[in-house]
């Protein structure tokens, strides 16, 4: 994990209600680059020996990779996009292409933030979204991995919410080349890495807006695997420690799914200032978030 007691960042063990931190000149990426033999040892360290120790109540938990090297977010379940596609009213099959290759787009490190960080609404946005996923960290680099062991370069898992404003999405997709302003003003990492030694396949997550459970689900269902995905995302490329790979929407972890209106702008459910969003795991703890407003965007022009 990585907090903050009052003098900047530092990296930790979360022991129960107890955060037991490594020296202040140790990064979680640090730790990263073999097999997860100097993360292990680092936690043996903070166990027996740790530089200091703080109540969980007393430190502000922030991302575990505050500035990731780099962010992709795949789209591994295409039941989130049918189910996307139902909200807007399309009616027709999944393209073909969408069943050949992962489906990914990158994210902005700069957008990063913790898991109990309120959250800007994206400037100028009146459909403001979360999204329930997984974020796949890589503990050890490759190129060119082979789907069949290219999950073993994962260190851990850690929530991954790529906040959405879905009035921008329309724009960004009729300009038709990825993602860009839509999922660009807050992406939360946390609370913890959870090492992947510590985590049994498929397990269980949930999404809340205002206590009112909104989807529950696994990564059981994922379309593309973590092998498959990271064997497509490093072809030709390097994946290097501390990338931090999302494994898209789980079915029904987002609003837009939830849209019951043929106008989207007609839905009440987009998140709105002072709309608390959780989402929770017996295997990865807990994010629980406030929205709140941003200010307005400065015009480019006049009439824009």
């Amino acid at each position: 994990m990585t907090y903050d007691a009052g003098s900047g960042p530092r990296a930790g063990l979360l022991d129960g209600g107890t955060v037991r931190g490594l020296p202040a000149d140790i990064t979680l990426v640090s730790l990263l680059g073999d097999d997860g033999e100097q993360l292990a040892d680092a936690a043996a360290t903070a166990r027996s020996r740790p530089a200091e120790v703080h109540p969980l109540t007393g430190v502000r938990l922030l991302a575990p990779i505050p500035r990731p090297p780099s962010i992709r977010d795949g789209l591994c379940f295409l039941d989130h996009l049918r189910g996307c596609y139902r909200a807007i009213g399309r009616t027709e099959e999944l393209h073909p292409a969408w069943s050949q290759t992962p489906a990914f787009y990158f994210g902005n490190p700069a957008a990063v933030i913790g898991p109990h960080d309120d959250v800007p609404i994206a400037p100028g946005s009146r459909w403001f979204d979360f999204e329930l996923e997984v974020g796949a960290v890589i503990g050890r680099g490759g190129r060119d991995l082979h789907p069949d062991t290219a999950a073993r370069h994962i260190v851990g898992y850690t929530f991954f919410n790529d906040w959405t404003a879905r009035d921008h999405q329309l724009r960004d997709m009729a300009q038709g080349i990825g993602m860009g302003k839509s999922k660009d003003s807050a992406i939360t990492l946390g609370p913890a890495l959870v090492t992947a030694d510590e985590i049994e396949p498929g397990f269980e997550v949930a999404a809340a807006v205002n206590g009112r459970e909104i989807a529950r689900g696994s990564l059981s269902g994922m379309d593309w695997s973590w092998g498959e995905l990271l064997a497509f995302l490093s072809r030709g490329t390097d994946l290097v420690p501390g990338d931090v790979i999302g494994s898209g929407t789980v079915p029904g972890g987002c609003l837009l799914e939830h849209v019951d209106t043929p106008d989207p702008g007609a839905f009440t459910g987009w998140l709105a200032p002072g709309d608390e969003v959780v989402l929770s795991s017996t295997a990865l703890g807990e994010t629980r978030q406030t929205v709140h407003p941003s200010a307005s965007p400065v015009p480019l022009r006049t009439g824009h």
